[in-house]
């Protein structure tokens, strides 16, 4: 935990380390961060793991001894933590959370969502503590609750939905009898029958008091909390207008009693606009609710797609468990038409297995033992005893929500706008109001108390800024949860904004491109042909790429039986190197034979030239340094492939294909797919090159890929899109993930990115606008308080439903 020394101004703080190996790292660490300036004295413990460090905070923080550490080559522990969050009113309330928890010793990054309702907090667990966030959220004047802790969250929004209807209930039958007498203060209305005792003051305070101070407490409890820690928000200014309202005519109501009234008819009261202000805000808050509550849709879909029960095989004997009780390593049956429970391996049984949900494939795969199979795909036809792999929330289908649900929490660039904006809006606000009135009182219409502060009642009511602190999160919510629904995972509102920007897409041959799933198609060998596949069968055994795999799978059908591999190195980029039997084998690139001065001429022209101009992928195999020959590989393309480019180009984007494979083989394929400009033979460092020549030129460049040799590119890129039937490497290192493994997913994702930055855009227009008309009108005196109050309920109810209409988007097959 963090201290101070108060008497030299020094602090001490204690930093967490990961990836010391010896006493000599910790030597290391502790010579560079005495060597930061700022820093009085550190210690690091090998042991513990720990660094303790004494610091002056006004020349150096935590941050950048952390950034210090990185440096040398190791890291600190960092952990996060998301609290549900209950008491905000609005944007400003969302803000000045956010700055709280991030002014805290050891918070690294806190993000608050206002539409969502929760904080996600990056913090470093040995200088805070999460019940240290919670009393500083508390002493604010909020409540903050972890997630784990706080069950079901929509149970807690039902329960506040069902508390603001009873309020807006007991609010609306007391505020209509003031309603009804307001109408008496227009002259085109006089001929409606208004009941005398609506009239009476003491009636009107009787049915607007409960409503200023029992529904309307909410707001004052707000204000006051918002005050105490010296920022403003929405609370405010609802307070503030109704509370002129209904004061002054309570003052007025004493000054008829004090007049010697009897129950004759009252002075003009502005009790109905406090009361009718409040039901409408109410309304406003409710409406938003039951709207914000349906941007979640995708997530509870998502959590809908889980088994609730598992048949599990302990002891020998079957018990149906909840899905919660299954452990790794669980033996299951899985019945025809159920759920598969779990991640898990097959060991008995074949079956089809419908995967749709994930990939997005609609034919069933067949499942045999030894194959993979998914939490929450259906077994469709045939008995299957599977074992437990990954339960939890390790499973696929957990990894997905928690994907979404980190999206929709995220912020986007553009967020920052509005919460600038939202930060010092009500201030400024209540400057233009107390104007507004002067202005009224003294020159427009001089002594007239009543009409200046209904027009400054008005100001502060239309100005409420609930619709530019809603227009962003709303769409992220909605845009990446439509999105995920069609297999396309944005890893957060950044990317989800950033997308829209793409104008080059690089793509990876092998597996994105085209299936990934080649097939030995040719054989030349110098000698024994069988002796010649026993050894590269054997060669090949070991290496992970889809194109051995290829060639195993060929010389395995042949029936050819393959030795065992003394020794194998995978050359990325140029092929292997293998010892099988004594014999050194290089199988690989031509470059990978001049690599080892193994001579190929006079292949190379003929038989080589043949293969790849047929798009076939042929390598050259060497045994003992000496030519051996070749075998070919086709990989054939995506169904959607074609059509995919075709939408891109339409999109006006630039499509480049990137291959390691051959220049020959690599532009037989491209051409196939319409893509006209091809990069061949590049390595995987070299993928990396090409996307930070493209940014150079100024390009925004997206590449796809989904290898291991494609992790480099897709970090470097500005966004990274893997295909979600690759390895998990490439889904780490990507910002999109596309579940389908289809290239018609990635003119999906641009396309869902643009449809909602538009729709953030609309939002953001129609919030800033509202609030920029809305003050003026209401100064001069256009607008009632009480038809501001509707119009500022239904900006944010409009924001709100306009984000929605993201989770009705059909995607286009022809996009222009």
């Amino acid at each position: 935990m963090e201290t101070a020394d108060a008497a030299t101004n020094t602090k001490q703080t204690s930093l967490q380390i990961t990836g010391m190996t010896c006493a000599a790292c910790a030597n290391r660490i502790e010579k560079g961060l005495n060597k930061l300036e700022g820093v009085t004295e550190a210690n690091v413990n090998f042991a513990m793991e720990r660094a303790t460090v004494i610091y002056d905070p006004s020349r150096i923080d935590a941050a950048k001894m952390e950034q210090s550490i990185q440096k040398l080559g190791y890291d600190t522990a960092k952990e996060s933590v998301d609290l549900q969050l209950e008491g905000m009113t609005c944007a400003a309330c969302a803000q000045r959370i956010e700055k709280a928890l991030n002014k805290l010793p050891g918070v690294r990054a806190a993000t608050v969502n206002f539409a969502m309702e929760t904080a996600h907090v990056v913090y470093n667990p040995a200088e805070l503590a999460v019940s240290d966030m919670q009393k500083r959220v508390e002493k604010l004047g909020y409540k903050a609750i972890l997630k784990q802790e706080q069950g079901d969250p929509s149970e807690h929004r039902k329960q506040e939905i069902s508390k603001q209807k009873r309020k807006l209930l007991l609010s609306a039958i007391l505020s209509l009898p003031l309603l009804w007498s307001m109408v008496s203060h227009f002259s085109f209305t006089s001929w409606i029958w208004i009941p005398e005792l609506f009239m009476n003051p003491w009636f009107q305070l009787i049915m607007a008091t409960p409503v200023q101070f029992y529904i309307g407490r909410q707001f004052y409890e707000g204000a006051y909390k918002a005050l105490r820690n010296g920022s403003a928000n929405m609370d405010v200014l609802v307070s503030l207008g109704t509370s002129a309202a209904y004061f002054y005519s309570l003052y007025l109501t004493i000054d008829w009693v004090i007049g010697g009234a009897g129950m004759h008819h009252g002075p003009s009261l502005y009790y109905e606009t406090s009361a009718v202000l409040i039901t409408l805000v109410i309304m406003g808050k409710l409406f938003e609710a039951l709207a914000k509550g349906r941007t979640s849709e995708a997530i509870k879909s998502l959590m809908g797609l889980q088994a609730k029960t598992a048949l599990v095989i302990r002891e020998g004997q079957e018990l149906n468990l909840p899905i919660e009780e299954v452990v790794t390593g669980d033996v299951l049956l899985v019945r025809p038409g159920d759920k598969i429970p779990v991640d898990g391996e097959v060991l008995e049984g074949r079956s089809a297995v419908d995967e749709s949900m994930l990939t997005g494939e609609s034919l069933p795969v067949s499942k045999k033992p030894g194959d993979a199979v998914i939490g929450a795909t259906i077994n469709k036809n045939g008995m299957l005893r599977i074992q437990a792999t990954k339960v939890g929330k390790d499973t696929a289908l957990a990894q997905i929500i928690k994907v979404v649900e980190e999206a929709q929490g995220s912020k986007a660039p553009i967020q920052r706008v509005a919460d600038v904006i939202s930060g010092i809006f009500v201030p400024i606000v209540v400057g233009i109001s107390l104007v507004a009135f002067l202005v009224w009182y003294f020159i427009v219409t001089p002594g007239d108390f009543a009409g200046a502060l209904e027009k400054a009642i008005a100001i502060l009511v239309i100005a409420c800024p609930c619709a530019l602190g809603l227009a962003t999160p709303t769409s992220i919510m909605a845009g990446s949860g439509r999105a995920a629904e069609l297999g396309i995972l944005f890893k957060g509102g950044e990317h989800l904004e950033k997308t829209h920007q793409i104008d080059v897409i690089i793509l990876d041959k092998t597996g994105t491109v085209t299936k990934g799933k080649p097939e030995l198609t040719d054989v030349y060998a110098e000698g024994d042909e069988a002796e010649f596949l026993r050894l590269v069968g054997a060669a090949e055994r070991n290496s992970e790429h889809p194109l051995a795999e290829a060639i195993v799978a060929g010389i395995r059908e042949k029936g050819v039986e393959l030795p065992a591999v003394e020794s194998f190195e995978a050359i990325p980029g140029y092929g292997i190197q293998a010892i099988v039997e004594g014999k050194e084998l290089l199988i690989g690139t031509r470059r990978l034979m001049e690599q080892f001065g193994v001579d190929v001429k006079g292949t190379e022209d003929d038989t080589m030239s043949k293969l790849e101009e047929s798009g076939k992928t042929a390598m050259l195999v060497a045994i003992n340094k000496g030519y051996g020959g070749i075998v070919a590989v086709a990989d054939t393309v995506k169904e959607t492939s074609h059509a995919a480019v075709s939408r891109l180009k339409a999109m006006g984007i630039q499509v480049i294909m990137i291959t390691g494979d051959n220049e020959r083989t690599a532009k037989a394929i491209a051409a196939q797919v319409g893509i006209e400009h091809v990069r061949a033979e590049v390595l995987p460092e070299g993928k990396a090159e090409e996307v930070k020549k493209l940014q150079a030129q100024g390009k925004k460049v997206a590449m796809v890929g989904d290898g291991i040799n494609d992790a480099p590119a897709l970090a470097t890129a500005d966004i990274g899109m893997a295909i979600g039937t690759g390895t998990d490497v490439a889904m780490e290192a990507a910002d999109v993930t596309l579940m389908r493994g289809d290239l018609a997913s990635i003119p999906d994702a641009i396309y869902m990115s643009r449809q909602t930055m538009r729709n953030i855009k609309q939002n953001l227009v129609w919030a800033l606008g509202y609030n920029t008309l809305g003050i003026p009108i209401a100064a001069l005196g256009l607008l009632a308080p009480w038809v501001a109050g509707l119009a500022m309920a239904l900006s944010s109810v409009s924001v709100v439903l306009n984000a929605l209409r993201l989770q009705r988007v059909k995607i286009q097959k022809e996009l222009t």
